[in-house]
Order: C-alpha cells, then structure tokens, then sequence
C-alpha cells in the first residue's frame, strides 16, 4: 500500500542542521539589508531534495514532467489535489535519487535539472490546485519536505463550475526569490546586490508560498504597537527563525488563495482553476464561464491578460476581484517561463523604452510611456492607495471598512448601517490595497475619475492607506 504523507504533519524537522555560526551584529543591522534567500546546500554530506514542473498548467491527459536534484539515495512524491479535504492522486515512493548542481543565475536561467519522473494525468482529472510534495530522509532518521504546485485547467468536457478561479501567479513568481533574486531584492547585478528584471519559471518554489505551517504570522501583526513603541514585524522574525523565505506571507497559494477555496468549498461553491500564464495564452477558457474570481495578492499583469479580461467583461461576463494592489505591467517571454518586470529601472533599463513598443515598458501602468491606468480594468489601483495596517503604515489603522452606502445589495442582510467597520478582527484591510481618488459630496465618497477610474463606480465602503512608511523617531529607531 502507498503512504501518503498527510499536509498537516509538520515539515519543520530539526531546526539545527547546520552547525551553529557566529557573526557580528551591526547597529545599524535591518532584516531589509541582511536579504536571505533558498539555496539548495548542493552539499552530498547533506541530504535535501527540490522538485519543480515543465509547466505551471496542463489540461487532462498532458503529462507531467517533475525535474528534481537530491543528495539522498532515495527520495518520493506524492501529489494531492489541494482545498478544504487534501485528496491524494499519485505517489511514486523509492526513487533513486540523483544529484544536478544548480547552476548560477537560476533564478534568471533556470535550472535545466533533467526529469527524474513522469506522469500522465488522467484524462477526466478535475481542475484545481495540485500540490506537489518532494520528500527524503537525512541519517538520523528526519525528514526533509519541499513543496510545489501545478494546476489542472478546465476542458469542455470537465468543466464542473460557473466560477472560475483566476490564481495571480504573476505575483506569485514576482516575489519567488529561490536561488537568490526575485523582482524586488536578490544578488543579481554587477556588485550582487539586485533584484532581477527577468525571473525563470523552471525552478522551485521558496519554502513558503506553497505551504504554511498553522500559526505563521500574517503581515499585518495581531496586536498594534502602543503609541510611541516602534514599528514592528513578526512576520519577518518568524520567517528567519523558522527557515522560510523573507517573502513567504507577501504572496502564494500559502497565504491567501488556499484559505479562499477552503471557506468557497465549505460554503459549497465549486470552483474551476487557471493561473495568469493560461489568461495570457489561452483568454478562451474565460468564455465558458460567467464570473471570474481573483483572490488575494494580485500586482502583477501583462497586456494580454489585461486585454482577454476585459474583453470577457464586454461580451457579459462579471468579475468578482476579492484581491489588491493592482501596480505593474510585465512581459511573460518563451511560453510563458520568463516573466518580465524593470519595474523603477525601467526608464534605463528597459529594452522597449524608447521604441514603438514603449507602452509595454514594464513599469507601472500609470506611467506616462504605458498610460494605461489600471483603474480602467479593476475600478481601482495601487497608486492611490497602497499600504495599510503592518509596520510604520497606518500600524493602528482600522484593519476594516467603514460602510458608506448600506443600502447595496451587497450589504443585504448584514445589518451594517452607515458608519459601520466590518472584518477588523479578521483583519481583512491590511498589507497593499487598492484605492482610487475620490472626494466627499454630502457624506459620500465619489470618484473623481483624476485617475482613470469611472466616475460611476459607486463606493461602498473604505478605509486609510498610505504609500510611503511613517517614520520612527523615538527609542529604537
């Protein structure tokens, strides 16, 4: 019989397996300067494991390759449709383990790791989330787990929903930084000390965007500093002391999207599944559905994905966006494996600034050389409101929305009235938002439409953000 590891066994294991170090603590030290990022050890005296897939999607009946290098003479995988009961579909167990080096700049070339299993997928298998588990044992007996994804995107002929879940993928590989580099930090560059503009799909996942233990800090702290007290981030210290990656709460399947589909399954919605490279590539798939659903942390877009969304939305179809921070355009290159984004370097950096192709610099959308605010897609935007509720940013903010107009049918049955703040002690307004500009005529927000934004849009409710830290400037600073 096949042993499945269960999702909610612990992957922590020993918390000390290197041997201890020791090094000199700066007063001007700061976890923002002291970057750290996964790396495989590529050491044979220790024994890890890391698996990625040819592909992000495959439709039912394509075959998965899984590339992977290990130190172990043994590894297995296990694969499980992920959601509200974990279901496991396909375990190979034993397999000879084999070692490929990684090569420099992974992050930007990918590791070109050969195919240590194959599967093919079956042909009635539903979509959905399919995560990926990669697992070996050390000489004492501990485990070593690593986790990936895959997705399984509808066909005709499996299509179970009216929903579709669109996954924001694209910031999902924005913030990976495996092997050293992702949009916003890494050891790229001449001095290694930068991001990289260009990110390679065909790596693993840094340990946390995929899977998170119960317990692991969102960004936003659950009690605020007092007055006076410095700004503070637990999540940050939980990530460095726990060994997951800087970035492990500010995007992934982990920390926003799984919570999503587990309450929609509860509460009895079916939902069907692709991710932005299949919106890039295949817009088609949005015409066999009435409403698309997007979720969490969703910050990065490419023109065409911009395009097929909205033409969906102007043959009927309605988009149910329960995410934000709407910011950057990027370019997806080779089928999808590369993901383009210059982002502030942009202006100098850029290949297509300066020529025809200028508008798809990728910068932000409101760019002056794009000028494509976007605003004119979602409603709303990253520039006109950004952060909220975590650190120096609003630290003791509401972490909820004040109802402007109760009387929507969104509000129906709630009993909210005027004035009201929802979902504070959930905290569901918090880390990088969305706003848009607007002013107040007879106690209600209106658009202004200064930014793009229709002046139709009707503003149901809302809270403050920021778009720069506050400083600090008492004790600690």
């Amino acid at each position: 019989m096949t042993q499945w590891i269960a999702p909610e066994r612990s992957e922590h294991g020993p918390t000390n397996v290197r041997p201890k170090r020791a090094r000199p603590m700066r007063g001007d030290d700061h976890w923002i300067h002291d970057y750290w990022y996964e790396a495989p050890r590529d050491d044979p005296a220790v024994a890890e494991v890391y698996t990625y897939t040819d592909a992000m999607s495959y439709a039912p009946g394509e075959e998965v390759c899984f590339h992977s290098s290990t130190t172990a003479a043994t590894w297995s995988l296990d694969v499980y449709r992920d959601g509200l009961h974990p279901a496991p579909v396909h375990a190979a167990h034993d397999l000879p383990g084999a070692f490929t080096a990684t090569p420099a700049r992974a992050y930007a070339v990918g590791c070109g790791w050969p195919v240590r299993h194959r599967w093919r997928l079956p042909a009635d298998m539903r979509s959905g989330f399919y995560r990926v588990v990669s697992t070996c044992r050390r000489v004492d007996g501990s485990r070593v787990m690593q986790h990936h994804f895959f997705v399984v995107r509808p066909t005709e002929a499996t299509r179970s929903s009216k929903l579709l879940m669109l996954l924001p993928t694209a910031t999902w590989m924005a913030y990976n930084d495996w092997a050293g580099a992702n949009h916003y930090q890494g050891i790229d560059g001449a001095d290694g000390n930068l991001a990289c503009p260009r990110l390679h799909a065909q790596r693993p996942w840094a340990r946390g965007l995929v899977w998170l233990p119960e317990g692991a800090p969102r960004v936003m702290a659950e009690v605020p500093p007092e007055p006076g007290e410095g700004p503070f981030y637990p999540n940050k210290e939980w990530a460095h002391a726990n060994g997951f990656c800087m970035y492990y709460n500010s995007a992934g399947w982990a920390q926003f999207d799984r919570h999503f589909l587990q309450w929609a399954e509860r509460e009895g919605y079916a939902l069907d599944m692709i991710t932005q490279t299949d919106l890039h590539y295949r817009p088609g798939i949005l015409d066999d559905y009435g409403t698309v659903v997007i979720v969490g942390h969703d910050e990065y877009w490419s023109w065409e994905m911009r395009e097929g969304l909205e033409a969906f939305t102007e043959r009927g179809g309605k988009v149910a966006r329960f995410g934000a921070n709407y910011l950057w355009q990027i370019r997806m290159e080779d089928e999808g494996n590369i993901q383009v984004c210059h982002k502030f370097r942009a202006p100098t950096e850029d290949p297509v600034r300066g020529t025809d192709a200028s508008r798809r610099m990728t910068t932000l959308w409101e760019a002056p050389q794009v000028g494509w605010p976007g605003a004119g897609t979602v409603g709303v935007n990253g520039v006109e409101g950004l952060y909220a509720s975590w650190g120096g940013f609003t630290p003791r903010g509401q972490r909820g929305f004040t109802v402007y107009r109760p009387e929507h049918w969104v509000f129906e049955a709630t009993g909210l009235y005027y004035g009201d703040i929802f979902g504070a002690p959930a905290r569901i307004f918090g880390y990088e938002v969305d706003g848009l500009d607007y002013n107040f005529r007879d106690g209600l927000p209106y658009p202004t439409g200064h930014d793009g934004a229709a002046t139709d849009i009707a503003i149901l409710a809302m809270a403050p953000a920021v778009l720069a830290e506050g400083a600090h400037h008492g004790d600690g600073s």
